[in-house]
């Protein structure tokens, strides 16, 4: 159960990263070019929930279990 619980607050990590990521690609329409662009979001903390949430999500589902009864992903 605890692995299912870490699996989907990894995912909601992600999806919460993921729509900063997308939502400041407007700034490549106000003069930015895709070097500042990755710039300024690798030092946005939102959008490093994105990376983290994904880490979290490996974790959960390549690391076994101690408990055989387990429900592994």
């Amino acid at each position: 159960m605890v692995r299912l619980f870490l699996f989907l607050i990894g995912f909601g990590f992600t999806v919460l990263g993921s729509v900063y990521i997308i939502s400041y690609l407007n700034l490549m329409t106000i003069g930015y070019n895709f070097w500042e662009y990755v710039n300024f979001i690798s030092r946005r903390v939102e959008c490093l929930y994105t990376f983290l949430g994904f880490i979290i999500i490996l974790l959960t589902i390549f690391i076994p279990g101690g408990k055989s009864y387990e429900l592994h992903i």
